[in-house]
C-alpha cells in the first residue's frame, strides 16, 4: 500500500508538503498541490482518514441533522449540502430529527459523538435543548432553513427570504380581484411559518385589504394537516376565493381537499404556494409558486460552516437568499398572458410577471362553494 512518502517521492516535493495539501494546514502552490494531487492518483494512495484526525482534531466530517428527507425540497437542500462538502474533501453523515425536540437532541449528541468537525441543522419548533447543548459544548454549528430569533445570535444561520415572497403571492391574487383570500400556514412555532404569516398580512395591507384570523389555519406543514385545514377554510359562511399554502406538502393536502369538495382550480377557487417542486408543472392547472433557491441554501450553508471553523471567533450572522416567482395558472391568469420562461439554477423555470399586466379572470364571487 502506497505511503505519504511514496507520494512525496513521485510529486518531487517533501512528506510535509504532502501532509499540508492533505489537511490544508499550510497554503500550497497550485501546481505543487496538483502535482501532489496527480501522485496521489496514479500511485492510489488513500488518505489514512482516522490518522489524520488523531494529529489534526479535525474529521473531515460534517453532521447534517434534516427532517423530513424525503421531502423534495429537503431533499435538494441535501444535495447541495453533499455537493458542497465533497468539493471541499468533507465527508456527510445525516441524520432525522422528525421535527421532535426530545429526538432532536439525540441524534445531535450521536452526530457530535462521531466528532464530526461541524453540524448543519434543521431546528425544531422548539429547540430550546438543542441550543442549550450545541452553545454547552461550543459545536461549530449552522442552523438550516429555520431560523431562531435569539438576539444576539449564537450561531451563524442560512434560510430563504419568506415574508416578501409571500407577500408576492398575496399581491398577486388580489390584483386577479380575489377580496377573501386565506393561507394555509405552517407548524406553529417554526420561523418558516410565522415569517410567511407575517408575509400575508403585509400582502394584505399593501392591496388595502383587511385581516381576517378566520382566513388563516394551521396545516402543520404536512399534508394530512393541511387537508383538515383547507376543509375548516371551505365551511366558513363566507369561504375564500383564493388560497396561498405556505409550503409543498401542504399544497398537495389542499389539492386534495378541493377535489373532495367537487372544486376547480382555478375556475371555483384560485390557489398559489410557497415551495415550488418538480411537479408543480405537471399538475392542471400548472401551479403558481414560489420557488426557494434549495440547491443553493445546502451549499452556503457548507460554505458557512467552513467559514466558521477558520474563524472561531467572528460574530454570527445570518444569510437569506432570494426566491422567485414562477408564473403559472393556477392562480387564473390565462397560459397566455405568462411571459417567457427563464431557467433557475437547479433547473426549473422563473417567469418574472407584474400582476398589473395579466388579463384578470372571471370575477371570483361567482365560483361555487361547499
Amino acid at each position: 500500500m502506497p505511503t505519504m512518502a511514496d507520494v512525496a517521492r513521485s510529486a518531487g516535493v517533501s512528506v510535509a508538503t504532502v501532509s499540508h495539501v492533505l489537511n490544508d494546514t499550510r497554503p500550497v502552490l497550485p501546481h505543487t498541490r496538483q502535482a501532489v494531487l496527480d501522485a496521489m492518483d496514479e500511485l492510489g494512495y488513500t488518505p489514512n482518514t482516522l490518522a489524520r484526525s488523531l494529529v489534526t482534531s479535525r474529521t473531515r466530517s460534517i453532521g447534517l441533522a434534516v427532517s423530513a428527507i424525503s421531502n423534495p425540497y429537503f431533499t435538494e437542500i441535501l444535495q447541495g449540502v453533499e455537493a458542497a462538502s465533497l468539493e471541499h474533501g468533507y465527508s456527510l453523515l445525516i441524520a432525522d430529527p422528525h421535527d421532535d425536540p426530545v429526538h432532536e437532541r439525540k441524534v445531535v449528541q450521536l452526530l457530535h459523538e462521531r466528532r464530526v468537525d461541524g453540524m448543519i441543522v434543521a431546528p425544531s419548533a422548539t429547540p430550546g435543548d438543542l441550543l442549550a447543548y450545541l452553545t454547552r459544548h461550543e459545536v461549530p454549528t449552522v442552523l438550516l432553513d429555520r431560523v431562531v430569533d435569539d438576539p444576539p445570535p449564537r450561531f451563524d444561520q442560512v434560510c430563504a427570504e419568506n415574508t416578501a415572497p409571500t407577500g408576492e403571492l398575496v399581491t398577486h391574487l388580489a390584483g386577479l380581484g380575489h377580496r377573501r383570500i386565506g393561507l394555509v400556514a405552517g407548524l406553529p412555532g417554526l420561523s418558516t411559518s410565522s415569517e410567511r404569516i407575517a408575509g400575508y398580512r403585509a400582502g394584505l395591507t399593501a392591496a388595502g385589504l383587511p385581516y381576517d384570523e378566520k382566513l388563516v389555519v394551521h396545516g402543520d406543514s404536512a399534508s394530512a394537516g393541511a387537508e383538515r385545514a383547507t376543509a375548516a377554510l371551505l365551511c366558513l359562511d363566507e369561504p375564500p376565493t383564493a388560497l396561498v399554502t405556505a409550503n409543498n406538502a401542504m399544497t398537495l393536502g389542499t389539492l386534495r381537499a378541493l377535489r373532495d369538495r367537487g372544486l376547480a382550480v382555478p375556475d371555483d377557487i384560485a390557489l398559489c404556494c410557497f415551495d415550488d417542486f418538480a411537479w408543480a408543472d405537471l399538475f392542471s392547472p400548472r401551479l403558481t409558486a414560489i420557488a426557494q433557491p434549495s440547491k443553493e441554501i445546502g451549499a452556503r450553508a457548507v460554505a458557512v460552516l467552513l467559514e466558521r471553523l477558520a474563524e472561531p471567533d467572528r460574530a454570527a450572522r445570518t444569510v437569506r437568499l432570494p426566491c422567485a416567482f414562477v408564473h403559472r395558472t393556477s392562480c387564473g391568469c390565462p397560459e397566455k398572458a405568462a411571459a417567457p420562461e427563464l431557467p433557475l439554477p437547479d433547473g426549473r423555470l422563473h417567469t418574472p410577471v407584474s400582476p398589473a399586466v395579466v388579463e384578470r379572470p372571471r370575477k371570483p364571487e361567482k365560483g361555487t362553494r361547499s
